[in-house]
């Protein structure tokens, strides 16, 4: 299983939200990339990185940030938030990311999302399913669609999409547990999908528990940050 450490940016700064509320916030470190080369000496290969701003402004931020961590750093950067058009997606890739994460536009404006799936290939475009109650969220999880989760990532799965980040809002920074029922439930319709768990992780405990229930990817943040995880309990999952 790949482990996703999260950076996630407000204000130029490493941030993490509760149930993403941005009046709920904690600033963690003023700089991305020291965050970012701490990661890589670590031994991780990958970061979810995270326009926050992006996301709040419906076009994209903070590119200079991903500028920066991919020339100062070999990370595998996947970049979401405030990807909304053409430009955006092309800004993204040109300044570093190898990935790209679409949630609100997926929703939104599908013949799009389609179009960059088309365009870049399933390996570089993500699906972001982030739910709530069951109900697709959006706009920086400031609304709430009529999208049924499991029928939203039926309809892309037919459509070509393989990897998915599914983040439960609510477990979302609440060091509470991620949802393994619901990505139990997920992989059974779906066993082949490349799911990435987002949200609630706790300890590694919780990292075991999403490797033993066959998620692909687990993403990484408060409990990194609070210091539930350290490096060495990150070992095993690096060898």
């Amino acid at each position: 299983m790949e482990l996703l450490p999260a950076i996630d940016i407000l204000g130029g700064k490493c941030v993490r939200l509760a149930q993403g509320d941005y009046l709920n916030k904690k600033v963690y470190a003023d700089d991305p990339l020291e965050m970012a080369k701490m990661f890589e000496d670590w031994g991780l290969k990958r970061l979810h990185l995270v326009d926050l701003d992006g996301a709040r402004s419906k076009r994209i931020i903070n590119h200079k940030i991903i500028e920066r961590i991919a020339a100062g750093t070999s990370l595998i950067i996947d970049f979401g938030g405030g990807l909304k058009s053409d430009e955006d997606v092309k800004i993204a890739f040109e300044s570093g990311a190898k990935m790209i994460t679409g949630g609100t536009i997926a929703v939104k404006k599908e013949s799009l999302f389609l179009d960059w799936l088309e365009k870049y290939g399933s390996d570089r475009i993500i699906l972001g399913a982030d739910h709530k109650k069951g109900k697709i969220a959006v706009a920086g999880w400031g609304e709430e669609s009529e999208n049924e989760l499991l029928h939203f990532l039926s309809s892309y799965h037919s459509k070509g999409i393989e990897k998915v980040i599914c983040t439960d809002i609510e477990k979302d920074g609440m060091l509470a547990g991620p949802s393994i029922l619901i990505y139990k439930d997920i992989l059974s319709q779906f066993p082949e999908m490349f799911l990435i768990a987002s949200g609630g992780v706790s300890g590694v405990d919780d990292l075991y528990e999403l490797k033993e229930a066959g998620l692909s990817a687990a993403i990484i943040g408060k409990a990194i940050y609070e210091g539930k995880i350290k490096e060495k309990d990150l070992l095993p999952f690096l060898i």
